[in-house]
């Protein structure tokens, strides 16, 4: 189990050896937020705690399985990542309660990873985007997982995205059918980004190229 405390900024989760060594999906997707000034002060914590459906560790952390460890006058609890997101700005964390820290379980040596996203400039949020945790044993995915950012109220997780490619060899077949399913949940904003067909299909294609990526560097 890998714990990071709540207060760890971006600068030091890239900087970070022993999370490159066994999660480096995280400084992946640390290295696409914002810019070098933000990433300097904003922390873990911060980017997964105010439910904000544009920041992008709610979907790396849902797609590795973490927990988040809060405590409030009557102790400590933890709350899946997955479980965490209500609505716009709204999560399960109670008003009497700070995030303290985040636990994510090791993922397993050899296991292929990515975190694709398209932004309209450096500092922006994601027109859409897509994390992926892949894990391929003799050929066959053996298990998937796929969270998406910005495409709805919320930080989404697509389990039956990731779903569709166990079991297979995660060829074409296999990743048309994760991104149809990865799409067929979104609900993005039209916004400046763009109007809603379009950012679906901005999404499609960072799922596709995420799990295409994820696929390569499985070891």
């Amino acid at each position: 189990m890998l714990a990071v405390g709540a207060l760890v900024t971006q600068r030091q989760l890239i900087a970070d050896a022993l999370l490159a060594a066994k999660c480096p999906i995280i400084a992946e997707a640390s290295r696409q937020i914002a810019d070098p000034q933000v990433r300097a002060l904003g922390t873990l914590g911060g980017n997964v705690a105010n439910g904000d459906p544009g920041n992008d560790m709610p979907a790396v952390m849902m797609a590795l399985d973490a927990h988040y460890r809060v405590r409030g006058p009557g102790g400590e609890r933890d709350i899946a990542a997955r479980e965490f997101y209500q609505g716009p700005f709204a999560t399960a964390l109670a008003a009497n309660e700070i995030l303290t820290a985040i636990r994510i379980p090791n993922p397993a040596p050899g296991h292929g990873y990515a975190y694709e996203k398209q932004k309209r400039k450096v500092g922006d949020y994601a027109t859409a985007a897509a994390a992926v945790i892949l894990m391929i044993a003799q050929g066959k995915c053996t298990a998937a997982a796929v969270g998406l950012t910005n495409v709805a109220g919320t930080p989404l997780f697509a389990p039956a995205a990731g779903q569709a490619l166990v079991g297979t060899s995660v060829d074409g077949t296999a990743i048309v059918a994760a991104v149809r399913e990865a799409t067929g949940i979104a609900q993005p904003a039209a916004d400046g980004r763009g109007p809603a067909d379009f950012r679906i299909h901005v999404l499609g294609v960072m799922v596709e190229r995420a799990i295409r990526r994820a696929r390569e560097r499985v070891a």
